[in-house]
């Protein structure tokens, strides 16, 4: 058994053109649905970045008892239990977080993996002559930022770029591995994911304009009043075209297994962990507001070898956390051995059967959501977003540890199902953002799935709550988030 995950940070559904997308130019993820069944229910649970790679090792909803941080020394991890079972495992990404405080723990789990540098801020390339060229007011305008600029005095051409090493050491793998067995291989893009930087030719297929003193970088926060809609339809063509060089190599990756004969023997996952708002709902960004479906809702397709013929749509809802139990299925591995919030994706698959009557998603400190196929509630902390906290061993944030008054206020707490029944550490936090100002929202997602309309009934607001209250307490939520979010 083999199996390729190729995946890419903040691909939105919306601009792909297997999801409906009729302006965009995505070739490649449309010929997927060749030979991959396309979910059309699938979410992300924790979200961002950190949170949801997370989910895809421990097969667990991280964001009601932790933020942004590494594998836990109580976590168990898919990737080390596919190695007990023989199966090699390898991983190349550029995804950068990966080799920060609050990520150094993931990509040690894998047999092997390789790492590419200069996506985003990585702080790769000395900064000390670098210029920051930010003539537009609603671009971010940091430190990263100025790191960005230093790191593409390096990015000269396409095959610089970090995403497009990614994928050729994805394919060289492929190449002198094609004829062996039992390995999993994960290649992972930081692409699309803001600033949207891409080389011309992939501009020119949305008619861009000038870019060469410009970062495509937009802050998170709701849109300024002086940026016209010309403004956002022009940074949305920007993402688009980084989407498109993403189509292009991905088109490589299936170019190699049609080649190659793997659709007999090899499952693929192609996948995300989340997407963003770029002016919709009067917004950019993400985590500060609400989930919203431009950001949950994430494209999802899938290849089962033992299952070739499958193709076509499915309804049933699924998640990150799923993709774990999935695996360790395909791999023949005994997942009873870890507990997982998630299940495996074959009934889906096969038959569209459900594996969830309820999902729960969300980011540490914001609304916490349930989706139960008909409706989402989105539940709004308290005027002061607390009590919030942090249970861990490893105190990490992104890019740095933990600071010294919040190190001394940290308790030693009994262990619980989160931690394996392992002794941990609590944090309380005050959180940078308070999305309270949103208050709670009730979307009909048959009747209404642009979610334009908060629902007002009473009735129905209480039986959601009780859904979420129940699926907290399944999953164990701290009791500091039942009171939250008003839940106690």
């Amino acid at each position: 058994m083999r199996a390729i995950m190729l995946m890419f940070d903040t691909l939105s559904r919306r601009f792909l053109s297997s999801y409906g997308a009729d302006w965009t130019k995505t070739p490649n993820f449309k010929r997927l649905e060749e030979h991959c069944v396309v979910f059309d229910n699938f979410y992300s649970g924790s979200l961002p970045c950190m949170p949801a790679r997370r989910e895809l090792h421990t097969g667990r909803y991280n964001f009601m008892h932790r933020a942004w941080g590494p594998l836990e020394p109580f976590d168990e991890s898919m990737m080390e239990h596919l190695k007990e079972k023989g199966i090699y495992t390898h991983l190349v990404t550029d995804h950068y977080h990966y080799f920060e405080d609050g990520g150094a723990t993931y990509h040690n789990r894998y047999c092997t993996w390789e790492g590419f540098r200069g996506q985003e801020g990585d702080r790769w390339q000395p900064r000390i002559k670098s210029k920051q060229m930010n003539h537009n007011p609603w671009n971010k305008n940091e430190l990263s930022v100025v790191q960005h600029y230093a790191n593409r005095t390096k990015l000269i051409k396409e095959e610089d770029m970090p995403s497009v090493q990614t994928i050729n050491a994805g394919l060289e793998f492929l190449e002198y591995h094609k004829d062996s067995d039992q390995w999993f291989l994960q290649i992972e893009c930081f692409d699309p994911h803001e600033p949207f930087f891409v080389p011309e030719k992939y501009r020119e297929m949305y008619h861009c304009g000038n870019a060469e003193e410009v970062v495509f970088w937009p802050q998170y926060r709701p849109v300024p009043d002086d940026m016209t809609q010309e403004d956002l339809k022009n940074l949305r063509k920007e993402h688009a075209a980084l989407i498109s060089m993403c189509d292009y190599h991905l088109g490589r990756v299936l170019d190699f297994m049609d080649q190659n004969h793997m659709w007999d023997d090899t499952m693929l996952i192609v996948n995300t962990d989340h997407g963003f708002l770029l002016g919709e709902r009067g917004l950019l960004g993400k985590n500060y507001m609400p989930m919203y479906d431009e950001i949950a809702h994430i494209p999802f397709y899938i290849h089962d070898p033992r299952n070739k013929e499958a193709r076509g749509r499915r309804q049933a809802l699924a998640q990150t956390m799923d993709i774990p139990a999935t695996l360790m299925e395909y791999f023949e591995c005994d997942s009873s051995t870890m507990d997982m919030d998630g299940s495996s994706l074959t009934p889906i698959i096969e038959n569209d059967t459900a594996i969830h009557d309820t999902i729960l998603y969300g980011v540490h400190g914001g609304h916490t959501q349930i989706f139960d196929g008909r409706y989402v509630l989105m539940k709004a902390p308290n005027g002061t977003n607390e009590p919030l906290v942090n249970i861990t061993l490893m105190p990490t944030n992104m890019r740095t540890l933990y600071e010294r008054d919040v190190l001394v206020g940290g308790t030693l707490v009994e262990g619980s199902r989160f931690t394996n029944d392992i002794p941990a550490l609590k944090y309380f936090e005050t959180s940078s953002m308070n999305p309270s100002q949103y208050g709670d929202l009730l979307f009909d997602m048959i009747n209404d799935p642009n979610q334009q309309c908060n629902v007002q009934d009473e009735q129905l607001m209480q039986k959601m709550c009780m859904k979420l209250k129940n699926a907290m307490e399944k999953v164990q939520a701290p009791e500091e988030e039942f009171i939250r979010i008003g839940l106690r």
